[in-house]
Parts: C-alpha cells; sequence; structure tokens
C-alpha cells in the first residue's frame, strides 16, 4: 500500500473548517455593489480592447447583488470536508475528499490566479473515485490568507504543501496544477522527487531560450502559440507588472470597491478562457465564477494575492537556470488558448505524456471538467 488510511482530523495540527460568510458581510457587499461610483468608459468603445466594458460589468455587478445566492454557493462548498492547518506561520486551507477504495492514490490539486479552490468544484467528485482529493487554497488566498509575512515565493509554496500531504499520511502522490499552479506542481516534484509520483499540469507557460535553435521547425500550431505568448507579453500583461511591482498600492483599491475586484478578476476570465467563447460566462458557469469573485471579496486577499507576484518576480531562484525535473509529468494544452510548446516543456521537466484538446482555456476544471478528468486518470494509471 503506497499511502496511509490516516484521516486529515487524525493530526492535532489540522483544524476543521467551515465556511461561514457572516449576513453582515452579505449586506455591506450588497451595499457597496449599489453605490458603486461608476467609470463612464470612453464613448464609442463597448468592447474588451480597453479592459472590461462598462456595460458588461454593471449588469454582472447588478446580479451579484441581488440574483446571485451566496448561501447556496457557501452550501455546495461545504458539501467537501475542509480544514486548516498552520504552516511556516501561514495557515492553509484545504479540502480533503478520500475515495472508497482505501488504496486510491493521493493527489494533491493546486488553483492558478486568480482562480481559488473553487475552480476544482467540479472535478472532486469524479476525481475522488480514483484519489484521495486534497485541494489546497495557495497561501495568501481565500481562507489560506492574508499572508502573514513575505517570502512566499513558488518554491516556499511547495515545501509547505509537502508538509501538508505528510500531515495526512500521505508518503507518496500525484500533483496536479494549473497556470501558476503548474509552477508549483513542478516545483513540488524537484523538493520532493521520492514522494511526488507524477505532475500532471495544463495552462503551463513555457519560454523560449535566446539560442535561434529554439525556433528551427516549429509546427504552425506551436508558431500560433509562440505568436499567442508574444501578444500575451505585448498586450495582456498589465495585471503583471503592477502586482509585480506595486502589490500594496493596486491592492487598497481591490479591497475597498467589490466592483473593482470583479473587474480584476473577469478579465482574466475573459482572456484565460477558450477563445471561442464571447463572454467569461460562456466558458465558466456565472455563478461559480461569482463564487470564487465572492472568496477573495470576503476574505480580503486581493493585496496578498497580488503579492505573490512580487515574491515571484524578486525571487532570483525562480528565473535561475534549473536542472530538468526528473518525474514523471503529463502535460494537457486546451489549443484555443494556451502556450506551452512540447520542446520548451520537455527541456524543463520530464515530459512522458502530452495531450491536446480542441476546446478549453486555463481553466480547464471549470471548462472542461470531464476532459481534464480522464486525462488525469489515464496519466496517474500509466505509472502504476
Amino acid at each position: 500500500m503506497e499511502n496511509s488510511s490516516k484521516t486529515a482530523a487524525a493530526d492535532t495540527s489540522v483544524r476543521p473548517f467551515r465556511v461561514d460568510i457572516p449576513q453582515a458581510d452579505l449586506d455591506d457587499l450588497r451595499d457597496r455593489l449599489v453605490r458603486t461610483r461608476w467609470n463612464t468608459g470612453v464613448q464609442g468603445v463597448d468592447d474588451w480592447s480597453r479592459g472590461v466594458p462598462a456595460g458588461y460589468l454593471k449588469e454582472l455587478a447588478a446580479y451579484w447583488a441581488d440574483g446571485f445566492d451566496w448561501r447556496k454557493a457557501e452550501e455546495r462548498l461545504n458539501a467537501f470536508p475542509q480544514y486548516v492547518t498552520e504552516v511556516d506561520g501561514q495557515d492553509i486551507h484545504f479540502a480533503h475528499v478520500r475515495s472508497d477504495n482505501a488504496d486510491a492514490t493521493p493527489l494533491l490539486l493546486i488553483h492558478d490566479w486568480p482562480g481559488s479552490f473553487v475552480q476544482f468544484i467540479d472535478v472532486i467528485e469524479p476525481l475522488s473515485r480514483d484519489f484521495h482529493v486534497v485541494v489546497t487554497s495557495t497561501p495568501g488566498v481565500g481562507f489560506s490568507g492574508p499572508l502573514t509575512s513575505a517570502g512566499w515565493n513558488t518554491g516556499r509554496i511547495a515545501k509547505a504543501f509537502t508538509v501538508v500531504m505528510s500531515r495526512l499520511g500521505y508518503d507518496r502522490y500525484g500533483v496536479q496544477g494549473n497556470g501558476g499552479g503548474a509552477w508549483i506542481a513542478g516545483e513540488m516534484g524537484r523538493v520532493a522527487p521520492e514522494r511526488v509520483k507524477g505532475v500532471h499540469v495544463n495552462g503551463l507557460v513555457t519560454f523560449p531560450s535566446d539560442d535561434p535553435a529554439d525556433f528551427a521547425g516549429l509546427t504552425d500550431g506551436e508558431r500560433t502559440r509562440l505568436e499567442r505568448l508574444q501578444q500575451f507579453r505585448d498586450d495582456k500583461m498589465g495585471f503583471n507588472a503592477i502586482q509585480s511591482t506595486r502589490p500594496e498600492t493596486v491592492a487598497y483599491g481591490l479591497n475597498d470597491s467589490p466592483a473593482g475586484q470583479l473587474a480584476w478578476i473577469v478579465e482574466k476570465f475573459k482572456e484565460w478562457t477558450d477563445t471561442a467563447k464571447e463572454l467569461p460566462e460562456d466558458a465558466v458557469d456565472r455563478d461559480t465564477l461569482l463564487t470564487n469573485v465572492s472568496l477573495y471579496w470576503f476574505t480580503g486577499t486581493a493585496g496578498s494575492s497580488a503579492h505573490l507576484y512580487y515574491e515571484m518576480a524578486h525571487d532570483p531562484s525562480a528565473w535561475a537556470p534549473k536542472e530538468p525535473g526528473t518525474v514523471p509529468t503529463a502535460v494537457a494544452v486546451a489549443l484555443p488558448s494556451d502556450v506551452a510548446i512540447r520542446r520548451f516543456a520537455e527541456r524543463d521537466h520530464h515530459v512522458v505524456r502530452w495531450t491536446e484538446f480542441d476546446r478549453g482555456g486555463n481553466f480547464l476544471a471549470l471548462e472542461q471538467p470531464a476532459l481534464l478528468t480522464e486525462d488525469v486518470r489515464e496519466f496517474f494509471a500509466s505509472l502504476g
């Protein structure tokens, strides 16, 4: 047997957790939304070329205020057993759903920004048929925040997550992550290769080096993804620039204005989901999207989540050359929106599986949960 039957509650350092937002916070949210001082925008511009259109955001904010049912969302979240444990002075929140199969492989799921553990809500149950599922909230995000100290870079988070898995009694396990979560997942394979059975990622960002040979023989599809990466760096990096340099400054507005927080997050769900979808809620269920935004709002973690970008930008080890990872790695690519190129991924990871989907985007667990679930299941089954 490759894992223990020890449960989360068996470790006294792991505390049960239940989502229970005070009614006063819900009332305050609605009051702020209805009193929003709206930006007038630019006359004649009503598309997404300059950011979130005012007309769209007003309609979504009105639904958040008077149509969205947080208590229903809260009930859905509380259907999953949740816990909090302190690691290195920082609370880390996670859901833990054990499979009926006692010998199932433990599987840790790691979200991206501006996601949260909410983004795995549709895959927890199907994955739990084959895995003991652990869904973490990244330090500084949601119920793992706000941050209690500086220095929470990718390596520190990866090490903290290995501690969480140890406290659950799991000595060997798989890891899945998307976007920024994919970076953490890969780093876990580096810091604990004897414990991580395999790494599955989607929304992986790969970068070419300065070697001209990197660009020789690229397929048409790879050139398209490389051009998409360049467009992202030229036109869609505003959020990264400010969060990597002045996270505290932007945090004041996001933490004070729910409409501002909504715009900050929904823009990414527009740009990082399937490009065939016109609006974010065409790719991701609107209530689930607002559950995710609400979680950031109620926990006041806009600022601490922004600081994670600062930490990565100012961490020399994050950008220093590394030996390729040795843990078997699977990469799932959503062709409409992803930027991953296989030769660059293989330079940094031990890639043994590469799957391309003709639909979906960065938030694949919400956009195409069945596709992601099956790919994860097949990958870990292939590892034995």
